[in-house]
């Protein structure tokens, strides 16, 4: 923080030492989302490669590995608990714990694509309550998954509502980035920062619900769907494989909500919840060690690039921060904003929030740069609670940021690659972000200028 300060302070002299290493971190970006964007290489490879050869040609040399190494282990919890959630989840539908509430909402929808889509929006949002995106991905896909295929619905609309919905409710309380800037600025959460947000969020979340709207209308025409298709009842049956355990239901679903529970209090570290709580529904449902093999074996595949995938996110992690490659392109973008500009940090700090969340991890952004952009608003009048609520408007972009955990978790359970999301996705998130800082504008709780 204190070199950042002083950069930003010097830039003409600094600036000299620094450019080089960001516009190669720049350049590391711009050449892994193309890349798979445009299918020329996989995700996994991509992280892999593409981050090795940039900070070779960064002179870390010998060094890569111990950079490599340090931020696999920084991911290893987060890879150990998704690896268990895939499989504790995998299991419980097997089991048929969410069959009843797939009836349910084909029930409510029917074969209407227009409301699956808009239930997408409505399911995503209940459950993105508990503010933990892994949990949301895990439960609204294996509940909503079988609908689409059953209609031959397109799976990245589930991926896009559900990943934008998903960024509007963190912004609870409980939320991982509410608490991270409150935390950083030291300004109070709920009054400085939830609460004068909340009605730019309600405004936002009615825009996510409009374009699920949207969404449906498009799959209407596609599928060549009909109000008489409607009336007709051609309606999706759930299958009843010989895995499915209808007698377990009520003790799969205590088991679930019992898990749930211990997660949001924390009573003790998450991926062992997981684990211990895969444990128990594998003995209780599928108490033959054969039948136990089959149903791991079944979701393997997932578990593994899954894992994979995280493992290979946190080498690129390690290598961009060790290279000092994030530090100097989070300067550099911080001191291409003019001085003159002081007085509008607010609104600038809301743009530039979605780039800069795209590169980095949440706590890098908001322990390492928005309080060097809170000191620097302060001498142009504007209070911290101001920049705090600015830096979150670009978390519908950060949800499709390819060193996110969720990303490749969802990615995994729909069966599609990151770049395909992220092409469909990220253009919509955008305009998601922009929606968010509009309506901040318009009920007060971003002013344009100091």
């Amino acid at each position: 923080m204190a070199t950042i300060a002083f950069y930003l302070s010097s830039k003409r002299t600094y600036g000299n030492l620094i450019m080089p290493l960001a516009l190669l971190g720049f350049a590391t970006v711009a050449t892994f989302i193309s890349l798979i964007m445009t299918k020329r290489l996989s995700a996994l490879v991509a992280l892999i490669a593409i981050p090795i050869l940039f900070g070779l040609l960064a002179g870390a040399g010998s060094n890569l590995g111990p950079m490599m190494i340090k931020g696999i282990i920084a991911v290893a919890p987060i890879a150990l608990l998704l690896a268990f959630a895939v499989l504790y989840f995998g299991l419980m539908m097997d089991a048929g714990l969410f069959d009843p509430l797939v009836r349910r909402i084909i029930h409510s929808v029917g074969n209407d694509p227009m409301r699956i889509s808009i239930g997408t929006a409505a399911l995503s949002a209940l459950v993105s309550i508990d503010g933990d995106g892994t949990t949301t991905a895990l439960i609204v896909i294996t509940a909503l998954l079988p609908v689409y295929r059953s209609l031959g619905m397109n799976p990245l609309i589930l991926a896009t509502l559900l990943s934008l919905t998903n960024s509007l409710l963190n912004f609870v309380p409980w939320g991982g980035p509410s608490a991270r800037v409150a935390a950083a600025l030291k300004v109070d959460l709920v009054s400085q920062v939830f609460l004068p947000l909340l009605p730019a969020l309600l405004i936002t979340l009615a825009a996510t619900f409009g374009l699920a709207w949207l969404f449906g209308r498009r799959e209407r025409k596609r599928l060549g769907w009909t109000h008489d298709t409607m009336r007709q009842g051609a309606m999706v049956e759930i299958a009843s494989p010989p895995e499915r355990r209808p007698h377990m239901f009520v003790a799969n679903l205590l088991l679930t909500l019992g898990l749930m529970v211990g997660l949001s209090l924390g009573i003790a570290p998450l991926p062992i919840l997981m684990m211990g709580g895969f444990a128990i529904a594998a003995t209780i449902n599928y108490p033959r060690l054969n039948d136990q093999r089959k149903r791991i074996e079944a979701h393997a595949s997932n578990v593994v690039m899954i894992v994979a995938l995280i493992f290979a996110a946190g080498s690129f992690t390690g290598i961009f921060e060790g290279t000092g490659m994030l530090d100097a392109m989070a300067r550099a973008l911080l001191a291409g904003i003019p001085d003159e500009m002081g007085p509008y940090l607010a609104p600038v700090m809301a743009i530039v929030s979605m780039p800069l969340t795209f590169v980095m991890s949440n706590d890098a952004y908001y322990f390492g740069i928005v309080p060097v952009v809170a000191q620097a608003a302060a001498v142009h009048g504007i209070p911290p609670e101001v920049i705090a609520r600015a830096s979150l408007m670009g978390q519908a972009v950060h949800q499709l940021s390819p060193l996110l955990a969720p990303v490749y978790l969802a990615c995994g359970l729909l069966g599609v690659e990151v770049g395909e999301v992220q092409r469909f996705a990220l253009k919509y998130a955008i305009l998601i972000c922009l929606i968010l800082l509009i309506a901040a504008v318009l009920t007060g709780a971003i002013p344009i200028v100091a």
